[in-house]
Formats: structure tokens, C-alpha cells, sequence
């Protein structure tokens, strides 16, 4: 297949494992993985690549589960070349591959308020595709536009009414990758926004398991919101809650475990496969249908092919 694709500057790896860009660590190769050299770099390899063959944006993994036969496309994943962070007044453009804690710092510094990212795993382009948020805030809220090149290699702008922001999700083309997002917050004192992140890191740090390995929340809230911060935030309709109302807290299927900790955390205990944290995850929402007649919805975005049965 190699053989066949354009020419790029990047680097074009062919059955290239996935398991290690991922932060649960499983999954099966992607066909080849393409790390274009810069936006001209991407642009000009899905112009001239034969439509026939599907690509996958992938940023840095923090909401994935790569199944354990691996992706049949293109993986499309940005580096250095998409990372930057620049800042003008209330405005910060940043690249698809900016971690969101480092916009959230980089914003603070300048005294523009996006410190709700602080805590959100992940990149901005991950960031602006769920629609990420907590603490009351979401993309959604501070979004301007977004660039993004098309499958047939073009670059478009794109509004929030494109995307259709809501609650975890939004409207992307098949094949299209976003290149970078520009936001515009609330301005802010630096030293005050830098000491509520470090609020904000306290808090998760207490509550969450942010030394093991996992991708975030497994499943969407059924309330429909993410969790204010708030002292007076409601948990009944919040999915850790439901989880442990049905006896799931702890719960393990070979080396998965849902989170001792936090129920809503799919955790990879060492060796588990793909195969079982997808399959522990269905077995939590079984039971939490039967105890409460509540349907959880996969916040963990899981994508290409099961392992053949051997």
C-alpha cells in the first residue's frame, strides 16, 4: 500500500502499532501513519491521495481505544509542526497538536481565561472534535473559528454553526483534519487564573486517578452536562454515580478494571487488551441499564477492527 501513496515530507510508516500512541496502551497497527511535515506538507498528500483510501485524524490519544486488529486507513497524526500557541489580546490561536494544559498555562500567563482546559487530557484538536469541557465551561463557549484542511486537500474556515457543538460531540466531514482553533475568553488577572488552575489540579488530583493508566471518562454524564465544580453540583444523573449504584466500582475483566477510585475511569491494570476494556465497558452498561434503566453513551471515542478469532 505504501508504495502507492503520494510523496510527503513527513515520515510515512507502513503496520506501524498504535498501542504505544494511545494512553490505555492497546491496539493494533494502522495500515501506515502518516506525520505530515507541516499544513502544506498534509494538505498536499490528501489532494493527490486516492480517494478510495479512508484516513483517521488521531491526536494524542487520551480518549481511544484502538481496537486490537488495528485500523485499514491512513492515520493521520500532527507533531511539532502544528503546536503552537500564539495570543493576541482575548484571542489564542493554537495548533491541533497543543495540549490543553499548555493553551490553558500559556492563556493564563496573558491573562486571557481558558483555564477550564487545564484539566482536560488530551490536544485541541481532540478538544474542539468532543466539544470538551468542565467546570461549567466548554469549547463551545469560547470558540471563534476553526482551520481545517478537507479530504480533497483544500483549507476551509469553520464556524461554530459548522461544527454543531454539543454536549461531547460535534459535526466533522469524514476525512477532513483540523490544523488549529482559535478561541476568545474572558480576561482575567494572571496570578489569579494560575492559582484557580492549581485549584482545579488539586481537586482533580483527589478525586480522580490521574496516575493510572486510562482515557478520561468512559462514559458521557445522562445528565446531559459535565460537572460544574461546584459545591452544590448534583451527582445523581452523573455517570460514576450510576456506575457505582449498579455494584460496578472495581469491577475487572482480565486486565481492565473499572477505577477503585472513580468508577467512570476504564483502567488498563497492566495487561489487559482492547478487546477486554471494550468488552468490561458493555458489561457496565448492561448492568446499569438493568439497575436503572439508564442507557450510557461511550465518551471513549473506539475505532478500528476486532482481532480475528483464533
Amino acid at each position: 500500500m505504501i508504495d502507492d501513496l503520494p510523496k510527503t515530507r513527513g515520515a510515512l510508516t507502513p503496520n506501524r502499532s498504535l498501542s504505544d500512541l494511545t494512553w490505555l496502551r492497546v491496539g493494533g497497527p494502522a495500515d501506515v501513519l502518516f506525520q505530515p511535515a507541516d499544513v502544506d506538507d498534509l494538505a498536499s498528500f490528501l489532494r493527490e491521495l486516492s480517494p478510495d483510501v479512508p484516513v483517521f485524524p488521531m491526536g494524542v490519544g487520551s480518549n481511544l481505544i484502538v481496537r486490537d486488529g488495528g485500523i485499514r486507513a491512513v492515520v493521520i497524526r500532527m507533531g511539532r509542526g502544528f503546536n503552537h500557541i500564539e495570543i493576541d489580546g482575548a484571542r489564542v490561536t493554537a495548533g491541533v497538536a497543543a495540549l490543553d494544559a499548555h493553551v490553558a498555562r500559556k492563556a493564563a500567563a496573558a491573562g486571557v481565561d481558558l483555564t477550564f482546559l487545564r484539566t482536560i487530557p488530551g490536544a485541541i484538536g481532540g478538544a474542539v472534535r468532543m466539544n470538551a469541557g468542565c467546570y461549567g465551561t466548554y469549547v463551545a463557549d469560547v470558540f471563534v473559528s476553526a482551520q481545517a484542511i478537507t479530504r480533497g486537500g483544500e483549507r476551509v474556515t469553520l464556524s461554530a454553526d459548522d461544527l454543531n457543538f454539543r454536549y461531547r460531540d460535534s459535526d466533522l466531514p469524514d476525512g477532513w483534519v483540523i490544523i488549529e482553533a482559535t478561541f476568545e475568553a474572558p480576561l482575567g488577572d494572571p496570578d489569579a487564573l494560575t492559582a484557580r488552575m492549581e485549584e482545579q489540579l488539586a481537586k482533580r488530583d483527589a478525586t480522580q486517578p490521574t496516575k493510572d493508566r486510562t482515557a478520561g471518562s468512559t462514559f458521557r454524564n445522562p445528565a446531559g452536562f459535565s460537572s460544574t465544580g461546584r459545591d452544590d453540583d448534583s451527582h445523581e444523573l452523573k455517570a460514576w454515580k450510576v456506575i457505582d449504584d449498579a455494584g460496578m466500582r472495581g469491577a475487572r475483566l482480565g486486565g481492565a478494571q473499572m477505577n477503585e477510585m472513580h468508577p467512570n475511569f476504564l483502567t488498563n491494570t497492566g495487561d489487559a487488551t482492547a478487546a477486554e476494556l471494550e468488552e468490561l465497558g458493555e458489561e457496565v452498561r448492561k448492568k446499569v441499564f438493568k439497575n436503572s434503566g439508564i442507557s450510557l453513551e461511550w465518551e471513549i471515542r473506539r475505532v478500528g477492527q476486532h482481532a480475528a478469532k483464533k
